[in-house]
């Protein structure tokens, strides 16, 4: 088992397959492309199996494919067939994506053995969707949210960015989007990972006031007691409605004490937190020519230095230099 020097045993891995990505969401990429990493420093889809493998030997129970944008790596579903040969002690493999070009590859991913999908939602106005991701591709996102549903993708989560002044009105129709079509509706504080450090609290809407306002118009009951490893609180809706809505609320209510998460960015560093502001290079020790068991040890080493919790509460926090969709949710 990978456990850290806080005793918080890990079992989940975040795999970005990429830094690129296709929208420029104001929250992540809002001035362009930056540097992206050049091709031969992504590691390969034999690599990433390889090194799955080790992760899997070590306890990690579920991946997560994410970005960047994951589907804009070729071949997506091939890597997916990969991991799949890791069942059953991998008991779970998702993937995040924007949903923008999903409905091509949903079939080829669900036969290679994807289990869940995650899609980012933050308008369901389609000239607000285009202002937040600078694309105009709502109606692409819904059909993608359509198709998953209808080959047989459960559960289905999809995310929300919610920010002041810009889609916080929004959260009830959010809810009631999660009501209409029977999924899992998340919604996430605004975090500094954007690459214009244009961040502000005061543009971070609590989950508080989520929850507030949802229960306000559509009467919510915890789901969970205990939220465990997990990064939301969760809720029903009153009267059997279908659906639920899960609050993320990692600035006002940061559930780091409890994490059992590692990252793994597309150019192989290993990131034990999201605002962590060290990165230990995976990728140089895997193609040095280092054993198994070295890359065991230095997998090891790296998680005892997870971080006790992030740190943006605090007078001297600092921004880490990689945005989010470099890191990879």
């Amino acid at each position: 088992m990978l456990v850290d020097a806080h005793n918080r045993t890990i079992r989940d891995l975040r795999i970005s397959l990429t830094d690129r990505c296709n929208f420029r969401c104001f929250y992540c990429l809002p001035h362009g492309e930056p540097s992206w990493a050049k091709k031969e420093k992504l590691l390969t889809f034999e690599e990433l199996e390889y090194i799955a493998a080790i992760f899997v030997s070590l306890g990690i129970e579920k991946i997560r494919l994410t970005g960047g944008e994951p589907l804009i790596r070729r071949d997506v579903p091939v890597l997916v067939e990969k991991l799949s040969r890791l069942k059953p002690s991998l008991t779970d493999i998702a993937l995040t994506t924007n949903g923008y070009d999903f409905a091509r590859h949903a079939e080829a991913l669900k036969n290679a053995g994807l289990d869940r999908v995650t899609f980012s939602l933050d308008s369901l106005r389609p000239e607000r969707f285009r202002e937040i991701t600078g694309v105009d591709g709502l109606d692409r996102v819904l059909d993608s949210i359509g198709i998953a549903h209808r080959l047989g993708f459960r559960p289905i989560k999809v995310n929300a960015v919610i920010v002041r002044g810009r889609n916080d009105d929004e959260v009830v129709d959010f809810a009631r989007f999660a009501i209409d079509h029977d999924l899992s509706f998340r919604f996430i504080e605004y975090m500094p990972l954007d690459s214009g450090h244009d961040w502000s609290r005061d543009m971070v809407v609590s989950g508080r006031e989520i929850r507030d306002a949802i229960d306000k118009e559509i009467p919510l009951t915890l789901k969970n007691t205990s939220r465990g490893s997990s990064t939301s609180w969760k809720y029903r809706f009153a009267d059997g409605l279908p659906g639920e809505i899960g609050i993320i609320a990692p600035v006002t209510e940061m559930f780091c004490g409890a994490c059992s998460r590692i990252r793994l960015t597309a150019d192989g560093q290993i990131r034990t937190c999201l605002f962590s502001t060290e990165e230990h290079d995976l990728r140089g020790v895997l193609r040095s020519g280092a054993s198994t068991a070295k890359i065991v040890e230095f997998i090891k080493a790296a998680v005892l230095k997870k971080e006790p919790s992030h740190r943006i509460n605090d007078p001297d926090f600092v921004q880490p230099e990689r945005t989010m969709s470099f890191i990879g949710g």
